[in-house]
């Protein structure tokens, strides 16, 4: 009997092109991507993927990001 219940996976999709625009809006025009990567401890190539929303971001770096700038990971995540 097929299940009638969504997976988990469909239930709890994220946006991480737009995780990547707050990430970017963070950062601000004043702070390079080479000054913020090294503040969270990431490479400069890696934020550049984060911004454009190519990955998956893991709750580590998240975590760093929402520390460093005063911002929850519900922030990061919806935006709310």
């Amino acid at each position: 009997m097929p299940s009638t219940k969504k997976s988990r996976a469909s239930q709890a999709k994220v946006d991480w092109v737009g995780v990547g625009r707050r990430i970017r809006e963070l950062r601000g025009f004043d702070m390079t991507q080479a000054d913020f990567a090294a503040r969270v401890g990431i490479s400069q190539n890696y934020l550049s993927m984060m911004e454009r929303g190519q990955v998956e971001i893991g709750a580590e770096i998240l975590l760093r990001i929402g520390r460093d700038f005063g911002k929850s990971i519900e922030w990061l995540l919806t935006g709310e």
